[in-house]
């Protein structure tokens, strides 16, 4: 058994594969790891490998405490990964897209991929049918598109997500829900658009802790997927033992 772990900007979350099985899933807050882990291989005995892929600034301390009871891996940029990396600054592309970019190339191979995490940010990772990996964007998620309202305005209110009743935002607040949802909606789909008039054989993969609430409003046809990076963690995991 296979423990993947997704350390993220705000949460983290966990997964324990039976080889390709997903047996459960897991998130919580930073503070708890040591703890989480504790009951979770207290729970699946049979685990033999942590897999940690990290943006978050915990120290790997934290996760060596464990190594005496399974092998610790931490997905780095030395790590062999299943697409050619074409980022002009590979160095400084991040984990999590390397292995959402890895697990996209492995799960849907010969096609070209677009890969969205909304998340904190929302990234987008493109792979093409030559496993070739090019690049793609980055942009503000949900929350720091109302956190920075508030933040950066003398008088805008902090709010949390909900859906506008119109994209005609009759007040103060829900103006600001229109323009943040519709907005990142409209993002999506525009980018979207872009790669589909520039190439075919295309497949969107959707992620991120803002997935499911997306899927429901983009326009396009997407594979949607919120634990699609634990998924590939384990996969590219995989993938790095057979090549090894």
């Amino acid at each position: 058994m296979v423990l993947t772990i997704d350390v993220g900007n705000t949460r983290i979350k966990a997964a324990v594969f039976e080889e390709d099985t997903t047996l459960e899933n897991f998130i919580f807050e930073k503070k708890e790891l040591v703890e989480k882990i504790e009951k979770i291989l207290k729970k699946f005995p049979n685990c033999s490998d942590l897999v940690v892929a990290s943006v978050g600034n915990i120290e790997k301390q934290a996760f060596l405490t464990f190594e005496k009871q399974l092998k610790v891996h931490f997905f780095t940029h030395e790590d062999i990964f299943p697409f050619h990396n074409k980022y002009a600054t590979p160095k400084t592309l991040g984990i999590d897209r390397m292995v959402l970019a890895a697990g996209a190339t492995l799960k849907f191979p010969k096609q070209n991929r677009l890969v969205i995490d909304a998340g904190t940010c929302i990234t987008y990772d493109f792979i093409d049918e030559k496993d070739n990996y090019l690049g793609g964007a980055i942009s503000p998620g949900l929350r720091l598109r109302y956190e920075s309202m508030h933040n950066y305005t003398a008088r805008l209110p902090l709010l949390t997500l909900e859906v506008p009743e119109s994209y005609i935002g009759n007040s103060t607040a829900q103006a600001m829900h229109s323009g943040v949802v519709n907005g990142f909606v409209y993002e999506i789909d525009g980018f979207i658009d872009d790669y589909r008039r520039d190439f075919s054989n295309f497949i969107i993969i959707l992620t991120g802790g803002d997935a499911d609430f997306l899927a429901k409003r983009l326009k396009n046809t997407i594979f949607a997927n919120s634990n699609f990076l634990l998924e590939s963690l384990n996969q590219t995991y995989q993938y790095k033992i057979d090549n090894d």
